[in-house]
């Protein structure tokens, strides 16, 4: 593949660093990353893809979100990433809908038994 690999991306669509170190502020960010990452170690998309997914939801992102409100990188990358599964036909639009609403009604730290 002739795309820059992920952690190799520049401008706007450049995860954002500290020291070098990516920055993750949840733990849903990571894994959103993660996923993508993944995906196209995987071979199921194009790195180029999925980065003209995210340079589009940076710039929809940065024409529409109200004032005050802050920026969510990572808001934009998930974004991306589900555009992409949807284009590519991976996943139905339906599909991240109902799989978000069956996650949101589960209790919090549903996941976390000690």
């Amino acid at each position: 593949m002739t795309a820059a690999a992920p952690l190799e991306i520049g401008g706007p669509s450049a995860p954002p660093r500290s020291n070098g170190e990516l920055v993750f502020g949840e733990p849903w960010e990571s894994r959103a990353f993660g996923l993508a990452v993944t995906l196209y170690d995987a071979g199921a998309f194009e790195w180029a893809l999925f980065q003209a997914a995210l340079v589009a939801q940076i710039a929809a992102c940065e024409r529409e979100h109200p004032p005050g409100e802050a920026f969510s990188y990572y808001r934009c990358w998930l974004g991306a990433l589900e555009s992409v599964l949807v284009d590519t036909g991976m996943v139905g639009p339906n599909d991240i809908v109902e799989r978000a609403t069956a996650l949101a009604a589960r209790p919090p730290g549903h996941d976390h038994v000690r």
